[in-house]
């Protein structure tokens, strides 16, 4: 199973794109976690966890939580704003699984 959090700022938009993401790893026959989960928690909520996506609009916390997410081995990145906006499933779920495979 592939734990996966998506750290934003609010969390409606990114809520919808966790359920695109499990509906994309279902089709797949991927086991996955995901939730949603603010930014602000970003340092509690790693332990254990695969992957960190961060929303497109907490983007410039990027170094910051790199260095949490570096500490405890987890990978990091930015959803890119056009797959977020588009609340592409399939191509969120294909960058948190090639961070995975790192």
């Amino acid at each position: 199973m592939i734990k996966i959090r998506l750290f934003c700022a609010a969390g409606f938009s990114t809520g919808m794109l966790v359920n695109n993401m499990k509906i994309a790893a279902n089709k797949r026959n991927i086991e996955v976690d995901i939730e949603a989960c603010p930014q602000g928690k970003l340092d509690s909520s790693t332990e254990g966890i695969d992957v960190a996506l961060l929303g497109p609009q907490v983007s410039y916390t990027l170094p910051k939580s790199k260095q949490i997410c570096d500490s405890k081995n987890v990978p990091i990145a930015v959803i890119p704003m056009s797959d977020y906006g588009m609340l592409n499933g399939e191509k969120v779920l294909d960058l948190a699984l090639e961070l995975s495979s790192r």
